[in-house]
């Protein structure tokens, strides 16, 4: 059976994504949380003014305001690139 799984240091990102993802992880994650609220209060707002299809519009933004969230969350916890971290550590250990 063939192993399909990807290794530690055996991918690598291209420089624009570890470019946006470095500006990116300098976002708090409080405002895509932020950002999921106030979509689902104005969806609240807009459903209440009888704007059905644009209170579905704006309720839908807050799953990919949460998915950006988790994402920033783990580019901050785990870095852009197992290949980065393991060279970034290495010279850390003088290796």
């Amino acid at each position: 059976m063939t192993d399909y799984r990807v290794v530690k240091g055996q991918a690598t990102e291209d420089q624009l994504t570890a470019a946006i993802e470095k500006f990116t992880a300098q976002i708090p994650s409080s405002v895509y949380l932020a950002g999921a609220l106030a979509s689902m209060a104005i969806s609240l707002g807009l459903k209440a003014a009888k704007k059905e299809h644009s209170a579905l519009f704006v309720g839908q933004w807050a799953a990919p305001f949460l998915l950006l969230g988790v994402y920033n969350k783990l580019v901050k916890l785990h870095g852009s690139d197992a290949t980065a971290a393991l060279v970034d550590s290495e010279e850390g250990l003088g290796i």
